[in-house]
């Protein structure tokens, strides 16, 4: 927002120059972006009268006119300007003046004639001001005196670059309050005389959405002059906000707009077919706006219409049917608010971001209509005369924005801040920036202002204060940080030792989005709900991930499409299930994966060329749970998951608790996901793995050892991890070492058995086993298995 020194010194002049003035917006959060002179810099230029004009007699185009600059004698000037006339008021640039661009003004003759000076134009005085001829200054302008001492000309346009919070500040009152909380001074606001009503003027006034338009003022003016002129003083200080002088309703709406931060329009009265209502529009209906395009106003679009169709977008733009143009006699002026949701967006849409859309979508304040209708009613009887009827206000207090209760501690602001700032500081801080405070031992009880959208929560307080205060006033403070033993279970086991391992034995580390698509996701996990983002980066990744399994296998596909013949990855992160049990509604869990595609090892004259396969994998993870030193609390049963293999697929479990899934990757998901091969996935969640049991040191027996080998014929249905677990269970504690080293079905085992060829170590830390010890121990096994699993030793 751009605006004028010298009208904000009006407001409110405290004692500091233009650059202390600068760094202090600045310093409180409204960085001032540049600082510009209002003209180029001369010398010279006073105010004078024409008192004779008459033509050249040897050009058409010129003309000879005596001037009054207050001195003893009239100077004569040679003019070529088509509107000098008589009596008219102008910026004499004297003999020996200095204009923009170091240019001199010297004594001249122009077709014979003496020139003793020159008569000047905005543009020579390097003022960006359309004109088609020379400066015309008000009547009342004093003769003699300075121009830039007249118009200001010393001052300076201020541009500051506002946060979307800060709304409040898109007007001179807004600006003028924050300065003067900086430096402790009043505020002085313009006064006016209070218009009363001189015509009785009804209009009706029908707001259909009040949830989007909860207060909407009107007011009749009749029998103006629409062809009067703008002040200069308005024009001036409109020019140097950045708004170009139109015509004296247009620059009275837009001199509000500056001065209070609300937007206003004026109607033509007499274009309006019927009452105002205001209301969505249905979709259909077309709208010609005052720049002459043409739109069709959506149907989520608030408008502002007559009882035929629309005529202007609510908080955007005005409609060129029903604008004030030369012919006007009788307006209607409306001042709103809209809530910031109904403006919001809008705009942009449509490509008309405008100063008022700007402001509406952002926040104004919602007691400031009154005011703002009256000061610009006054302006309107001032400037172009008519007669004022009454205000019509419609109002739903309901859906009007409520001001915030928020309550600051005393030791929330100090450990914040890190500073202690006096309470009498903090209060006078609080009730200059408009609000009240109430004050209950080491606690405020602040209740905010209308126009301060920004503010909910105690910290929005806190940084009030703070800057305010002075950022700079807070002492820098060395932070303090005492040393101590961090905390260390030892039964932990760290993500950087698992990662290690995944990297020593040829896997990459992948890291995927948590976001996937959701159509992939839905291959992998039909049925299953997933969180679905609001605003998602794209289509594709809209759905959080249920596992690391859609990550994963897109990783795998994308590798293979690029000649990747050999895939290893791995992957930790989270994964988010919706859980209604959940303080959040979505459970977090942090989980572990890996996949597996291609041959088992990088080609070598050495080794045979193998494809991966289930047990590659589980090797991996068996490596990885070895870190554990409790491999026994792990086992794997056969289960069924959509992603996998029906015939290839795992539970893992640890102390009979599932925690992941191990299997080749189902055939139905190779094509969608661009897998070539078979892939084998697993994903464990990753608290489950990383705690170990410590280990307990014991002497090493002093007593032989000694190996029996059975081969055992049981159902192919049976599991080998169960036979296992079974001979674990008998051989109790001479049994130190067990290993399953052959499964084996064909010649010499019936149909639908296997073989399992099992080694068992027997040993005792007391004494050396006798055979008797060891074929007791050995007939029990086998006695078990045969009752439990209907097992036979084979031939």
């Amino acid at each position: 927002m751009k605006f004028s020194e010298s009208w904000l010194r009006e407001w409110v002049n405290p004692s500091v120059s233009r650059d202390e003035l600068s760094h202090q917006i600045t310093m409180a959060g409204l960085e001032v972006d540049g600082i510009e002179s209002v003209a180029a810099d001369f010398s010279g230029v006073i105010i004078g009268e024409v008192v004779e004009c008459g033509q050249h007699p040897d050009a058409d185009k010129l003309r000879v006119t005596k001037i009054n600059v207050g001195s003893d004698e009239l100077i004569d000037i040679v003019c070529g300007a088509p509107n000098c006339r008589l009596g008219l008021k102008v910026a004499v640039a004297m003999v020996g003046a200095v204009l923009p661009g170091d240019f001199k003004i010297k004594k001249a003759k122009l077709r014979g004639q003496p020139s003793m000076g020159m008569l000047c134009s905005y543009g020579e005085l390097g003022m960006d001001i359309e004109s088609d001829g020379i400066i015309e200054l008000p009547q009342d302008a004093p003769i003699g005196v300075n121009v830039r001492e007249f118009l200001q000309l010393d001052d300076a346009i201020i541009d500051v670059d506002l946060t979307a919070n800060r709304a409040d500040c898109l007007g001179m009152a807004g600006l003028a309050r924050e300065v003067g909380v900086l430096n402790r001074q009043a505020v002085t606001e313009p006064s006016w005389e209070a218009v009363t009503a001189t015509i009785d003027a009804p209009f009706s006034i029908n707001v259909v959405a009040p949830d989007l338009c909860p207060r909407y003022l009107g007011r009749v003016v009749k029998n103006i002059n629409v062809k009067a002129a703008t002040p200069l003083w308005m024009q001036e200080k409109l020019r140097r906000s950045g708004i170009r002088s139109i015509d004296p309703i247009v620059d009275i709406t837009n001199y509000v707009l500056i001065e209070y931060g609300q937007p206003m329009h004026a109607f033509d009265l007499n274009t309006l077919n019927g009452g105002i209502t205001v209301r969505l529009a249905d979709g259909v209906q077309k709208l010609t706006l005052l720049d002459g395009n043409e739109i069709t106003v959506p149907s989520d679009t608030l408008v502002i219409a007559d009882d035929k169709q629309p005529v202007a977008l609510a908080g955007v733009f005005g409609g060129e049917s029903t604008g004030v143009n030369e012919n006007t006699q009788d307006i209607l002026l409306e001042c709103a608010f809209f809530a910031p949701l109904a403006i919001m967006g809008k705009s942009r849409r449509l490509g008309l971001h405008t100063d008022a859309s700007h402001r509406f979508e952002r926040g104004v304040d919602p007691e400031l209509q009154h005011k703002v209708m009256d000061r610009a009613t006054r302006l309107v009887l001032d400037i172009c005369g008519g007669e004022a009827g009454q205000v019509i206000e419609t109002v739903s207090a309901e859906h009007l924005p409520q001001v915030a209760n928020i309550t600051l501690r005393r030791s929330k602001l100090d450990k914040t801040l890190g500073h202690f700032i006096p309470d009498s500081d903090v209060v006078e801080i609080l009730e200059r920036l408009g609000f009240s405070v109430q004050t209950t031992g080491d606690v405020w009880n602040v209740t905010t202002a209308t126009y301060r959208f920004d503010m909910a929560i105690e910290e929005d307080l806190i940084e009030e204060v703070a800057r305010i205060y002075g950022y700079n006033n807070i002492p820098n403070t060395a932070p303090q940080a005492a040393l101590s033993m961090p905390e260390h279970n030892e039964a932990d086991i760290s993500l950087k030792r698992v990662r290690s391992i995944f990297v020593a034995r040829g896997f990459q580390e992948a890291v995927t989005y948590s976001f996937v698509d959701p159509k992939m996701q839905n291959i992998v996990h039909p049925g299953e709900e997933a969180m679905v983002l609001p605003n998602p980066i794209s289509i594709e990744m809209s759905a959080m991930r249920l596992s690391m399994f859609t990550g994963l296998l897109t990783a795998v596909g994308y590798n293979q499409s690029r000649q990747q013949n050999r895939v290893r990855l791995f992957e930790t992160g989270l994964r988010f299930v919706p859980d209604v049990q959940a303080d959040s509604g979505v459970r977090q869990q942090a989980m572990l994966g890996a996949v597996i595609s291609g041959v088992q090892n990088e080609e070598h004259w050495s080794m045979e060329s193998k494809t991966v396969d289930f047990f590659d994998l589980k090797g991996d993870l068996e490596a990885i749970i070895g870190l554990t030193v409790a491999s026994t609390e792990f086992s794997f049963k056969g289960a069924t998951h959509p992603a996998l293999h029906p015939g290839q697929c795992a539970e893992i479990l640890r102390d009979n608790r599932v925690i992941g899934y191990i299997g080749a990757v189902h055939p139905s998901l190779e094509k969608p996901f661009g897998l070539n091969g078979k892939t084998i996935v697993f994903e464990l969640e990753l608290d489950a793995l990383l705690h170990a049991r410590l280990p307990l040191a014991q002497a090493v027996s002093k007593f032989p050892a000694n190996r029996r080998d059975i081969a055992l014929v049981v159902d192919e249905a049976v599991s080998a991890t169960d036979v296992m677990n079974l001979i674990r269970k008998v051989g109790e504690n001479q049994l130190v070492g067990l290993n399953l080293f052959d499964v084996y079905q064909g010649k010499g085992v019936e149909a639908g058995k296997k073989s399992l060829a099992i080694a068992l170590t027997l040993q005792d830390t007391t004494r050396t086993l006798e055979d008797k010890d060891i074929t007791e121990t050995m007939d029990s096994v086998v006695s078990a298995l045969k009752t439990e699993f209907n097992a036979s030793l084979r031939d």
